[in-house]
């Protein structure tokens, strides 16, 4: 069971649709990732200078970080076309030929959430990464016959958010890889001073504006995808209970609605933390008991709550079951319910 939550990292219903006039379209439109972005860059000039296609790329790190925007990105930088489509749409090897068949030289081949591809598609994958060539057999059995396709020299870019799940002969076949790391908040700030530029947003000046985005960026998780939605939420606000300006107290009102608060929890995130706290006295406890306590799924919690818990430092994993630390406990307001599990801890 899918959560929808405001600061949820995964994209929204006809987001490309609505994203689009957000995301960078060049190089160096992009922010952040500087380090990723140089070694793009020189290859990109390599390979342009050769008449060559780029290489295939790998993408790896949590949702929203700017995976698919890289890879248009990519696109516009060597003036082709990008065809997207993802792991769990290519079910059969038919199906990737319909996609590699389409793709003209030097194209972008776009695979969102490769480590889902099928283990046929996978195998079936790598001639065409590797010599620009599809096997199909054309029948079954003892006479079957197989039958080469050539494609043209394309960029294969996957992006995974599991990259622990892509096998090593696929991950192999990519010449860059490289695990996107989350926005520090002054670059989240600079995001979304561009973002207000494109939608049209104002703020009350370069102090009390600044101040405005600076709190969004603070409750964003370090994610790009969030601070923009945030944004428009507060800017929704803005609109309907003011006069359309951003200031400090229209980002607090707005938020506090929303149930976002200074760290960017939500009422889920608050809840989880209160019931390891006062039901459990601040464990350990095993997940399906919070789960069944929380009425919700435990595969929710585990993929949708958790993350953000354990990388800010509120809750630990330990062989007895989940631990809320000290922060955690003091953040809800239990100071007594926390633990310290440093000995306890994978």
């Amino acid at each position: 069971m899918a959560v929808e939550r405001l600061v949820s990292p995964d994209a929204e219903p006809l987001a490309e649709e609505r994203n689009w006039s957000l995301r960078p379209r060049r190089m160096a439109e992009y922010i952040g990732q500087a380090d990723l972005i140089e070694r793009l860059d020189i290859a990109i000039r390599a390979v342009k200078a050769r008449n060559e296609p780029m290489e295939h790329v790998l993408l790896h790190g949590p949702p929203g970080l700017g995976k698919t925007t890289l890879a248009h990105v990519i696109a516009e930088e060597m003036g082709t076309k990008v065809h997207v489509t993802s792991g769990p749409a290519l079910t059969r090897p038919t199906d990737l030929v319909g996609a590699l068949t389409r793709v003209q030289m030097g194209d972008v081949l776009f695979i969102d959430e490769i480590h889902r591809l099928p283990i046929a598609v996978e195998e079936f994958i790598y001639p065409a990464m590797e010599d620009f060539r599809i096997d199909v057999r054309m029948e079954s059995g003892l006479h079957a016959q197989t039958v080469q396709i050539d494609v043209k020299p394309f960029t294969l870019i996957g992006a995974t958010t599991r990259a622990g799940l892509v096998s090593a002969p696929l991950r192999s076949r990519f010449g860059i890889a490289h695990n996107l790391r989350y926005y520090t908040p002054d670059e989240l700030l600079t995001i979304l001073t561009r973002s207000c530029e494109l939608l049209g947003v104002r703020t009350a000046g370069p102090q009390r504006g600044g101040d405005a985005l600076a709190m969004i960026a603070a409750r964003s998780r370090g994610t790009p995808r969030i601070a923009n939605r945030l944004l428009r939420r507060v800017r929704d606000f803005a609109q309907v209970r003011g006069d359309g300006v951003l200031t400090a107290p229209m980002v607090t009102d707005s938020l506090a609605l929303e149930g976002v608060d200074q760290l960017g929890l939500d009422e889920l995130d608050r809840a989880y933390l209160r019931v390891i706290a006062r039901v459990y006295a601040g464990g350990p406890v095993g997940l399906e008991a919070v789960a069944a306590t929380l009425n919700q799924d435990a595969g929710t919690l585990e993929d949708v709550v958790e993350p953000f818990l354990l990388q800010i430092g509120f809750l630990a994993r330990t062989r007895r079951g989940r631990m809320l630390t000290p922060a955690g406990a003091g953040h809800i307001g239990v100071p007594g319910a926390g633990h310290a599990p440093e000995a306890e801890l994978f």
